[in-house]
């Protein structure tokens, strides 16, 4: 198949604060937190790694200018940072309008091997962390007054079996309904939040920690027999966070072929 053609950016996102979790390195959040910029917008990005989130800021930062580049320390198993974090924003651009919940923790183990702590670590990142952020979230948002867009990370895998998943699964699962609901809350107060579910977007840290075997196993199975680059996901945010999707709230969109 034929490498994707980057697509420049648009403004789209012209003058809008954004905060984007778990956005150091080269993974969904970074590719998130390059395209948001090329789209106009300020952002405030966090992560757990202090080392790499400062590099991503500096990276950035030289790009597109230091007073629409700002970062601060983010665990989203803390609520005394993710408080902090949102707190940030506030202080830094008077408000917020777009929040990204992209930090989630996977691996694998089968279910039958499977130790509480592992199950509670995913669970406890990716599921627990999306709702304190979320939370953190709509209360700025609806306190503000001025709508606003939250986008969560889901995956494929909140829809379909994997041996081995038992635990990011059910925490992505958790994920979608999680956007589901809180839609219809925040609904009432102008703000919109959908997901995004992808597939197989592939960065250093998940050749890190996926075989090579199932690596090709899952690259097999997808539509264009290639797996998705990071920035191909983040397009999709991009349009969620948008104007262009005023009238979607509560959905997960797919950024694959892969639904079942």
């Amino acid at each position: 198949m034929n490498e994707p053609r980057y697509v420049a950016g648009h403004r789209l996102l012209e003058g809008r604060t954004a905060v984007i979790t778990a956005a150091a390195g080269a993974g969904i959040g970074g590719a998130t937190a390059r395209r948001f910029l090329e789209e106009g917008a300020r952002i405030l990005i966090g992560d757990a790694h202090a080392r790499r989130l400062k590099e991503t800021e500096e990276a950035l930062a030289a790009e597109f200018g230091s007073d629409r580049v700002a970062s601060l320390t983010c665990d989203v198993t803390d609520e005394e940072q993710v408080q902090a974090f949102f707190a940030q924003a506030g202080r830094l651009h008077g408000g917020l309008d777009i929040v990204v919940n992209n930090a989630g923790l996977g691996g694998t183990a089968a279910l039958v091997d499977m130790a509480d702590e592992q199950w509670s670590r995913v669970l406890d990142v990716t599921l627990n962390g999306t709702f304190r952020c979320t939370r953190a979230a709509l209360r700025s948002l609806k306190a503000s007054g001025r709508g606003g867009v939250v986008v969560n990370n889901a995956s494929v895998v909140g829809w379909r079996a994997q041996t081995g998943q038992a635990h990011y699964a059910a925490a992505k699962a958790g994920v979608m309904a999680l956007t589901r609901c809180a839609a219809l809350e925040a609904a009432e107060f102008g703000v919109r939040v959908n997901a995004v579910a992808p597939s197989l977007a592939m960065h250093p840290h998940l050749v890190k920690v996926t075989s090579e075997e199932l690596l090709a196993e899952l690259t097999a199975r997808e539509a264009f027999g290639r797996y998705a680059e990071p920035w191909e996901v983040a397009n999709v945010i991009v349009f969620l966070a948008s104007g262009y999707s005023s009238y979607m709230t509560g959905e997960t969109v797919s950024v694959s072929s892969q639904h079942a």
